[in-house]
């Protein structure tokens, strides 16, 4: 897919951190210079260093590299066919760089200059894509979790996110229950800080911290960061207490949220389509209300949350967006229809995010396909051939690339 440029025209800048000025590039004016080369994308840019001095200075200057990321957004991308790496990829869906994941580890849904892959047996680790560095965080549970009856019988989930005040990182670990059954049962959760990926061995002072279980069962699979607090969906067991006449007030589009600064759980959220079901905006398709449980997702839309309802049976997207979380005053910016031929067997979006430029990306999990929807002509665009199995957006800068397999 050849991707529409954004119209607007790149920062004004200064030419510091000892970026040369005109007369020293050789042949053009360093503004020129700066427009000529941000067109470029990051491979051939780490190619041309070697040029001339000016160009090598340019690409490594702060404000080139943060007005390059805007106009050339990359993605972390886990093939089907490939799982034994990460990928770094453009927005044409080529190969950019790849990261060794020999294990196999199921990338994370994340917007940040890391990668977080793990397992469902308590393994993770955290990828720098510009460097290549990894840590492989420990297995090991925290200390009040040694003793737990059936603890090494339980799947884990994963949340990663970065503490904007201290730059660190946070890693929120789920263990989750036996079975859908169990009115006694509880899920564990931890918290790991790590400074980032900066070696290539267990980091021998990360510890596991026990934090307290919430008094109702999350979608430990759901989990999305947005800023500093992961959300979670409530846990489909709720759908089905509903269905056997247990009473329960939890209805499918409850969110539940931890502070992952303060690693503390906040309010429960009330969704925006409990309140308005019945109204004809949700017609007979959606005649049973516990069907909506596999239908929704949720995501992070440039730092604020979003709940994603894909309504099957028309093959449209509504995208609700958060804007106050006091209130639960949620409004449905944008309703997105998917093309007539798309396949029958998608039951929901696994991810989504938006670029810079406004446009939004959207992978479907059955089919691995992923679609580019611009909101401006009202199209979309499939994002290259393959078949993703997870998809995450890489805010790092690969313009510092110092080791890896770049393509």
């Amino acid at each position: 897919m050849a991707s529409p440029e954004p119209s607007s025209s790149p920062p004004s800048r200064s030419m510091g951190h000892g970026a040369p000025a005109a007369s020293n590039s050789g042949v053009l004016p360093a503004d020129v210079l700066f427009d000529v080369l941000l067109r470029l994308p990051a491979k051939e840019l780490c190619r041309l260093r070697a040029v001339c001095r000016a160009w090598r200075s340019l690409t490594f200057d702060p404000l080139f590299a943060s007005a390059h990321a805007a106009r050339h957004p990359l993605f972390l991308a886990s093939f089907r066919d490939d799982r034994a790496h990460i990928c770094v990829v453009d927005l044409c869906g080529t190969v950019v760089k790849r990261i060794p994941n020999a294990e196999g580890h199921q990338l994370l849904h994340t917007r940040l200059d890391l990668a977080c892959v793990a397992t469902a047996r308590y393994g993770c680790r955290v990828l720098n894509p510009a460097t290549g560095s990894v840590e492989i965080l420990p297995e090991r549970p925290a200390d009040d979790h040694l003793n737990r009856e059936n603890f090494r019988k339980l799947n884990t989930s994963f949340a990663f996110g970065r503490i904007a005040t201290t730059g660190e990182y946070k890693v929120l670990r789920i263990f989750d229950r036996l079975s859908l059954h169990g009115f006694n049962e509880q899920q564990l959760f931890e918290v790991l800080t790590i400074q980032g990926a900066s070696s290539s061995s267990s980091s021998g002072r990360a510890q596991w911290r026990a934090r307290q279980s919430h008094d109702r069962f999350v979608e430990a699979s759901s989990a999305i960061v947005v800023g500093e607090v992961v959300y979670f969906k409530v846990d489909r067991l709720y759908d089905a207490w509903i269905f056997a006449g247990i009473s329960t007030s939890i209805k499918p589009d409850n969110i539940i949220s931890f502070d992952l600064e303060r690693e503390e759980w906040k309010g429960v959220l009330r969704g925006p389509i409990a309140d308005i079901f019945f109204t004809d905006e949700y017609d007979d398709h959606l005649e049973d209300y516990r069907i909506l449980w596999p239908e929704l997702t949720l995501a992070d839309l440039r730092g604020s949350l979003s709940l994603v309802h894909y309504r099957k049976s028309r093959r449209i997207i509504d995208l609700w967006v958060l804007k106050d979380f006091d209130t639960d005053l949620w409004v449905k910016e944008y309703v997105i229809q998917i093309e007539l031929n798309f396949p029958t067997t998608e039951w929901r979006v696994k991810s989504l995010f938006m670029l810079e430029d406004g446009r939004i990306v959207i992978h479907f999990p059955k089919t691995g396909l992923v679609f580019i929807y611009d909101p401006r002509t009202n199209t979309s665009a499939q994002m290259g051939r393959r078949h993703l199995e997870a998809v995450a957006m890489y805010t790092g800068n690969l313009l510092s690339l110092q080791v890896g397999d770049m393509l």
